[in-house]
Formats: structure tokens, sequence, C-alpha cells
């Protein structure tokens, strides 16, 4: 069998079907509640219904009375676990509120118990029977509400490091001869994946096995052992497929050392599927923002100032924020920039990562705030984003890796027809309809991080991949094949890819849009490994083996490899020359700049992602364009969207068929960002009140009649091996303010919080 030579690298690979496609469609694609356990019991939990206080008694006689009931566990008798840091200060947990500690009570929802039975029925049946009386406080449920306390981020979390800033924002807004000026909000939202957050555990003597969909499995690994107090090594975690995380799955849940710890304490397996509405708050959410922005600008539409205030709620216990100035106060080349991210304490859970987690409020707020400047200065908002296009980051003066942002734009607009709007608001119609056309500017940090792979090639061509990535459904194993066949000449159908297991070599989270350029680099360094091998195996004078790792080691980018002359490599007579039937090689690779403790790191299950604004001497970021158009009805006020076109750039497009529809699916979470969803808050109670899918409202095929999405060609080998910037976080930002710019075409009015509904249009 002849391997053919990777050719030269192009940005687009092939758009094979997903390898996973059959197994997901006859139901052979296991998911956590889908493990089989010997002998299990089943737990249920009961959540807290106050938001502030504290549990004076329990009264669980009724409870234990229903058959079968094996165990209700409270703060009594629960057993003692350490203390595990949030994830973003460098530690494993999603929240430091650990449950069933103390009779205290922090949010509504939290754990006060958990019921053990011999089948879920009974579990939840007995839930249901445990009465609790409280000593309950008035809580501070968001912003304006009394006793929540308001400070800089800075200082608080380690993750936020700098409020961007350059040059004499005051006195350039003083002078700017267009100044505006304007508040924008976003909602509190919930991740909502169809997989609910189950949790089985069972040990092997003193090994424990945890199956629980997550987004990290070696952080989850670490983080339990951590809070056990056991090794590490003493931990397994198995989830081969994730029925969506959206970044709820990325950090240690509360609940699962508690599984674990029981399993143990009874031994015998646990299984825990919690209910939907328990989701809303035994995991992470979007927290909601409050955001100013003030624009000074020339009439030429220049900007000269530029400052943008971001608040966003926390829980009484972590500061979390994620700090989305740090992107904004870079979008656009301007002189003198301001910006400031405060937190609100309140008696809430604490937030967390939710799909491009700081860009979606943020750029909320800006795109939203450069539309209206367009329309002070009377000019097409494209025009005016073209005017402060940026080559270098304005902050910094660092160059951008590459930056297609106008050149989405131009190809978007081609697309969508913007040239036939008419740019007076309330100017397009149809019948009853009135028509709005809005656009918006999408952007994304280009990350990466350290991974490790073990491959495995045999003389027939068949290859095993092993790497400890997440397959969280955007196709993860398909690009992790690809890269293995391209690189050693094999067919696609012959690489088998395992995943989803903290025993395989570690690989970073699978969030920050980071996961296809961290593992298929490390994978292609693998494979890379093996044909050197090979080839030294068919030359092995020392002239000939230098020339085989000139030839596919993996310091130079592979377009300059392939210009060096034929890889084509005989893996039949390699092995013959071997003497073996089986090559494996294992590496680990870390990029460019990473930390010199990146590796003891990965091993530990912490995070050590580069890129972005962080780079030394460069910036890079993915770009897109995003145009809608919005349909607004003068009489009953009903808004549709019949209309979605969506340009990226993002390097090389490993899969053009995945990532079209991680671009398309990004677009219509943007629109239901912007029109639909919100978690609705009882400020009296802080409680949540649409904790259900029925409640909280997501789009349905009527609402997204029509999407586009485009890929533009772009090539960057200063980023990454394989050039991929990421996009899975790409496509939902900027949608929102899109959204809204349109509506503000179609009626007239500017719509300054999210979502919009009906009832907010006045005509």
């Amino acid at each position: 069998m002849t391997a053919a030579a990777p050719g030269p690298r192009t940005n687009m690979g092939q758009p094979v079907p997903r390898y996973d496609a059959a197994a997901k469609v006859t139901g052979r694609a296991t998911y956590a509640s889908d493990m089989p356990l010997d002998n299990p019991a089943y737990a249920f939990l009961v959540t807290s219904a106050i938001a502030k206080g504290r549990i004076d008694r329990f009264e669980l006689d009724d409870a234990k009375r229903v058959r079968g009931v094996i165990e209700i566990v409270t703060h009594e008798n629960a057993p003692k676990l350490k203390e595990s840091k949030l994830y973003s200060n460098g530690g494993y947990a999603g929240t430091t509120i650990q449950p069933l500690k103390s009779a205290e009570i922090a949010h509504d929802g939290q754990i006060i118990a958990v019921v053990v039975a011999e089948s879920y029925e009974a579990a939840r049946e007995a839930a249901n029977r445990v009465k609790v009386s409280y000593s309950a406080a008035t809580p501070s449920a968001t912003f304006d509400s009394p006793g929540t306390t308001t400070a800089a981020a800075k200082g608080q979390n380690s993750q936020f490091k700098e409020d961007p800033k350059v040059g004499d924002f005051a006195k350039a807004f003083d002078a700017a001869e267009v100044k505006l000026t304007a508040s924008y909000e976003t909602p509190t939202q919930h991740h909502n994946p169809l997989e609910l957050f189950t949790t089985s555990c069972t040990w092997m003597g003193d090994n424990l096995v945890i199956y629980e969909g997550s987004q990290y499995v070696h952080g989850l690994k670490n983080g339990v052992a951590e809070q056990l107090g056991i090794d590490a090594d003493n931990v397994r975690v198995v989830n081969p497929y994730v029925g969506g995380g959206f970044g709820s799955r990325g950090s240690m849940t509360p609940r699962t050392a508690i599984i674990a710890a029981m399993a143990r304490r009874l031994n015998r397996p646990i299984k825990l599927v919690p209910t939907r509405d328990q989701g809303f708050t035994i995991t992470t959410h979007r927290a909601e923002t409050r955001h100013k922005i003030k624009l000074g600008a020339s009439r030429d539409g220049r900007l000269a100032a530029l400052r943008h205030e971001g608040a966003e709620v926390s829980s009484r216990a972590d500061a979390y924020c994620v700090g989305g100035t740090k992107t904004t106060t870079r979008l656009y080349a301007c002189p003198n920039v301001d910006s400031l991210v405060s937190i609100v304490r309140a008696d809430r859970n604490t937030p967390g990562f939710m799909r491009s987690p700081p860009e979606v409020p943020y750029l909320f707020a800006l795109e939203s705030a450069l539309d209206e400047l367009a329309v002070e200065l009377n000019m097409d908002p494209v025009e005016l984003r073209r005017i402060n296009d940026a080559t270098r980051d304005p902050i910094d003066g660092k160059p951008y890796t590459s930056r297609s942002l106008m050149a989405c734009f131009d190809e978007a607009a081609k697309a969508f027809g913007w040239s036939q709007r008419s740019p007076q608001p309330k100017s397009m119609s149809d019948g009853d309809w009135l028509i709005g056309y809005g656009c918006a500017a999408t952007c994304y940090p280009t990350l990466v991080g350290p991974s490790a792979a073990r491959v495995r090639l045999q003389r027939d061509g068949r290859t095993r991949v092993e790497i400890a990535g997440h397959e969280i459904g955007t196709g993860a194993y398909t690009v992790i094949a690809q890269t293995a066949a391209e690189r050693l000449g094999v067919p696609l159908e012959k690489v088998a890819v395992f995943m989803g297991d903290s025993d395989l070599p570690p690989a970073p989270v699978a969030g920050g849009s980071n996961s296809t350029a961290s593992t298929c680099s490390a994978v292609m360094m693998v494979c890379d490994q093996i044909r050197q091998r090979l080839f030294k195996a068919l030359m092995p004078s020392d002239s000939l083996a230098d020339k085989a790792k000139e030839t596919v080691g993996i310091s130079p980018a592979p377009s300059t490899q392939a210009a060096k002359g034929d890889r084509s490599l005989d893996i039949e007579k390699a092995f013959d020359a071997l003497g073996v039937g089986v090559v494996e090689e294992y590496g680990e690779w870390k990029p460019e700049g990473a930390p010199l403790d990146s590796f003891r790191a990965m091993h530990s299950g912490q995070v050590r992602l580069i890129g972005g604004h962080q780079m030394k001497d460069q910036i890079a970021y993915a770009f897109g364009a995003e145009f809608v158009e919005v349909r607004v009805n003068r009489f009953t006020h009903e808004i549709r969207c019949p209309r979605l076109v969506g340009a990226y750039a993002a390097g090389r497009i490993m899969n053009p068929r995945t990532a079209r529809s991680q671009l398309m699916g990004g677009l219509i979470w943007g629109m239901s960002s912007a029109l639909l969803e919100a978690t609705e808050i009882d400020e009296r109670n802080a409680r949540y009140v649409n904790d259900n899918l029925a409640d909280y409202l997501v789009p349905v095929n009527a609402d997204v009649p029509g999407v586009e999405v485009i890929l533009l060609s772009e090539e960057n080998d200063r980023i990454n091996p394989v050039g991929v910037k990421g996009l899975g976080e790409l496509g939902n930002v900027g949608t929102n303010a899109a959204i809204c710019n349109a509506v503000y075409h179609a009626t007239g009015q500017r719509i300054r919080r999210l979502p919009v509904r009906l009832e907010d249009i006045e005509l």
C-alpha cells in the first residue's frame, strides 16, 4: 500500500459526512445516561425553595416510608468534601457554593438533599415528600435590587486582568464633532442542552468511574479527585458523546463529588438524572449585563473616542465575569479608548460560560451603538465600519495575523441584497408588514491550548487515534479523523478515533473555539512522527534521514513542506524494513508562547489557552459579517425574521460541511437571543420563573425560513500548525445587534434591551 503524501494545504478541507452520523441516527452513540451499571441505585435531588436564609429542620419520615428508599442525605449526614477553587480563578469548580455543607442557603434551587432509592420513581416520590422548614431572608435578585454590592471586576477575578484603555478618552470625547451616549441590557439566559445533566458513579475498589457529559474530562477528573481527597489517577471520566454543552459542562459541577461520595459510602453505583427545571440552578448560565457606550467621531465617520462600561451579575460567593471589553475596545481603529467592567453581587447561583461568553452581550452593545452612530452621521452602517477598519490592535498596536472583516461584509452584503435597502426608517413595506434590514460585525479570538495524542498505524493502513477530546456535537470526531487520514495518506474509512475518556491522552477544554486547532495540531504532529519513522526505515543513510526530517518535519508550514518535493511513502515497504506490523507514537504539543507549565497543567486538568489579544507580537481573531431581514406587523406588532445571511473568515476550514452546520446553528441562536430567549426572574424571591422548555422560548423551524452561510477563503499559517482560527462560537455573535438594527430600520424605534418582544414595539 502506498500512502499519498499530504498535498499543499488549502484553506478548505473536504466536506465529508460526519464520522459519527450513522451512530447517532441509529442510536448506537452512547451518552452518560445510556451507560450500563451493575445494580445501580437512583438519586433524585431536593432543591431549595428559597433564595436566601437557612434550613431550620427537615421532616423525612413520610419520605422514608416510600418503598425502595435507601438513604436520604442532607447537610446533617452528608459526606464531607474538600474545597475547590472557582474555574476562572485557577480551580475546577463552576461554583464554590458547595451543597450539603451547611444549613445556609445561597440561592434558589440549591441542592439541599439527595434521595437514593432502588428505582428512579421511588427516589422521585420520596423527594417530593421531603418537607423543609426555613428561616427566609429577603434576597437581592438582580440589578437595582436592594442589598446588591458592586465593585470593579479587576482585582476580584484572576482571569480579568485589564480594563483596556489608550490615549485620552475624556478630552477626545469632549472635542468630538459627533457624540453618542447609549445604554443597553441583555438578560439571563440558560443553556438547556438536550442531554440532561446526568451523573453516574461507580467504584471498583479504590477506583472511581464517572459517566457524565463533560466538555473537559481531565478537568472533571482532577476536580472530583481534589474534592474527594484521592489521587487523580484513581478517577476516570467517560463520555464519548455529549448531548450539547455550550459551556454548561465546561467546569466541575456541584453535584458530581456528592454522588461519587455517596456511591462509595453505599458501595453501590448511583445514577442521577436531574430534571429540566433543576438544570436551571444546579449548573451555570449566562449572566444578565448592562452597558453604557460613549462614541465620539468626526463628521466623516472616523472614531475619535470610545468608552465601554459593562456590568454583570454574579453570586455572593463568586466573582465570575466575562469582561467582553477586551474585544470591543480592539475591534475598530480608535486612538482614544477607555473601559470599565464591574461585578454586581446578588443572591443567585454563579453564572458561567455560555457560547461566546463575552462577545454575545458586549458586541450587542457596541454593534448597536455603531448603527446609532451611522444614523447620526447619515452614513451607511457598512461604510462606517469600513472607515474604522483596523489592521492593528488599537490598544497595544500589535498587527492582526489576518483580518477579513470587510471582505466578509462585502460578500454578505452582496448575497443579502443590501444595496436594495432604502436607508430611511419605515420606508420599506410589504402589505401590513414593515421591512427592516440590519447588519453587524462578528468576531471571536483565536485560542489554542496544549494537547496530546496517540496514533497507531498498521501495515494495512488501519489507523487508531486516541485523544481525550470531546464530541459536543460540532464534529470533532470527523475533523480529527480527516487530519490523521490526510497526514498519513490513508483512506478516511480506515481511521478510528477514540475520544471522551480521561484515560486517553489529555486535550484542552472544549470551549473558546479552540478544540479543532488544539487537537488537530497534536494529531498532525504525532502523524508526522510516524511518517518520519517510516521514512527513516526506507532511507537509513544519514543524508537520506536528514532529507526525511526536512520533508516530513512539523516545523515548517505544510505549504512550505509541499514545495520541497515528493513525500509519497510506500507503507508496506517501510513496515518490511522496520520488521513490525504496527507503528505507534505518542506526542505532546503546545503552541508557541504557551506557559512553561503547560504540559503539567494539561495533565492536571488546568486550562492554558493562549491567543486572541494575549499573543506576544500579534493579535488573532476570526471575523464575520451578519445581515438580517426583519418584518414587523404594523397592527399586531409581531416580529418575524425571514432571512439570516452570514459570511465568515476563520482561517482554514477543516470540513466545510460541519463548519456550515455550526455557523448556521449560531446564526439561529443569535436570532433567538435577540427575539426569544430570556430567563424570567421573580425579583421578589430571586427565583427563575420559566425554568422549562415550554416557557423558555427557543426557535423552531418556522422561525427561521432562510439561513445562508458563506465561508470565505483565508489562509493564516502564523496561528497554529493547521491554520485554524476556530468558528464554533463565531456565528451567534453580533446577530442580536443586527436584529435590533433591523427593527429600528423597520419601525424607527430603537430598542436597547433584549429580548425584543411585540409589546416593546410602539407604532
